[in-house]
């Protein structure tokens, strides 16, 4: 997600210009340009801007719930940070665009443009993460459902807690590296940095995601429902479908950033993404009230129907006590 308008040569590489030249607003006569000419941007900007802050509205309700008032299991280790990593890419997000968009409204370039890259950075580091964060979540639940006896029995304690923090460590040394090679050095070596970020978000990490649903849900087909936490099941296949059709933008347009850069369809794919980090709380509580009516006033019990992780049938007699995950 690179967000350079330009881009310069250097013998036969191409590489991103310098971060405070590409974050200038020029016009024809190289003079900041001014609000008329950028409604578009803005109008976008704004609509932007306020899913962020709705998002964050959910996901920090979702890291009270998770955080102090719902009992943890390895399931919810990984929604909590993805609640965080959510939160973070829409916090980023806002603050990037407010600074992007102060030189269209107030027809002058302030010293905080030069903290852009920084944001672009954290951006891409809290969007890496959702997208890692999810395709663990989608290959333990399919390893899951393939091989229960041994999920039941022999998954390790911190199996989670681990795989969290390897993958945030990995977004984190992948975003660090565009920052500092691309952002502050505008090294020669910026397209083997995004290229192997892009290897990973879209090539492999996408298709593992998919692959592992899909054979979810395959199995499942095959089997009865209500042997499985069906509601788990159910927030896990929205969860990835709106990845893919909201996420998945971003990640091409960084691809597509290698050859041809534009404004405008930089800010939808920042809006897709915006509204994919706003959703989930929106569904783990719409799964969780569907088919109870009794609970449909408590968002507390109804992530609980959703984040215990327990077949359908046992839920007859269910209580807000969470269980301990598969």
């Amino acid at each position: 997600m690179d967000p350079y308008p330009n881009i310069t040569v250097r013998g036969s590489v191409t590489v991103s210009p310098a971060p405070v030249e590409s974050m200038v607003y020029k016009d024809g006569h190289n003079e900041t340009t001014c609000f008329a000419e950028h409604i578009p941007e803005i109008v976008t900007g704004a609509i932007t801007l306020l899913i962020c802050l709705c998002g964050l509205v959910g996901n920090g309700t979702i890291l009270w719930l998770l955080g102090f008032r719902i009992k943890r299991n390895p399931f919810t280790a990984y929604l909590l940070n993805l609640a965080v990593a959510d939160a973070c890419l829409l916090l980023c997000t806002a603050a990037f665009l407010v600074i992007y968009h102060m030189p269209m409204l107030s027809c002058f370039q302030p010293a905080l443009l030069r903290v852009l890259p920084l944001f672009h950075s954290m951006v891409l580091l809290t969007y890496s993460t959702s997208l890692y964060l999810l395709t663990a979540i989608s290959v333990e639940r399919c390893v899951g459902v393939l091989w229960p006896f041994w999920c039941r029995c022999h998954r390790p304690k911190l199996l989670s807690a681990i795989t969290c923090s390897l993958l945030w460590a990995l977004a984190g040394v992948l975003a660090g590296l565009v920052y500092f090679v691309c952002d502050l050095g505008h090294s020669e070596h910026c397209w083997m940095v995004l290229g192997t970020l892009c290897f990973l978000n879209f090539c492999f990490f996408t298709p593992f995601m998919v692959l592992s649903n899909v054979i979810v849900f395959i199995k499942l087909r095959r089997s009865s429902w209500q042997h499985h936490a069906a509601r788990l099941y159910t927030v896990i296949f929205f969860t990835v479908l709106f990845f893919l059709l909201f996420g998945i933008p971003l990640s091409v347009q960084i691809f597509l950033n290698f050859f041809v850069y534009t404004n405008f369809v930089f800010e939808i794919c920042l809006l897709l993404a915006s509204v994919n980090s706003s959703i989930n709380p929106v569904i783990y509580v719409l799964v969780g009230s569907y088919g109870k009516s009794e609970s449909r006033g408590s968002v507390r019990v109804a992530l609980q129907r959703v984040f215990e992780d327990r077949p359908d049938f046992q839920e007859a007699g269910e209580t807000p006590v969470m269980g301990i995950a598969a």
